[in-house]
């Protein structure tokens, strides 16, 4: 299994659950082994949330973190279009 897949599987399992309680979803975008960051998209109802730069930084962070603390240096991301935001 690549590091890719690892974070996608962490992402589905760990981070997924929480955002589809409202209304959102996470993609991984793109991990780059060179520089240690992971890329993703943050859709649905958290695209345009006030809250998800919160939610980006203690749970996709944290979680990235605590799973792959020697691999993962940075997250950033992106939103998807703008329809319905939880906040």
């Amino acid at each position: 299994m690549s590091l890719s897949e690892d974070i996608e599987k962490v992402l589905a399992e760990h981070v997924a659950p929480s955002l589809a309680m409202h209304g959102g979803a996470i993609e991984l975008l793109d991990y780059n082994e060179d520089t240690g960051n992971v890329h993703v998209k943050l859709t649905g109802s958290c695209a345009g949330c006030s809250a998800s730069t919160i939610t980006l930084k203690i749970g996709v962070e944290n979680m990235l973190f605590h799973f792959f603390p020697e691999i993962v240096r940075s997250i950033t991301h992106e939103e998807g279009e703008i329809i319905s935001p939880y906040y």
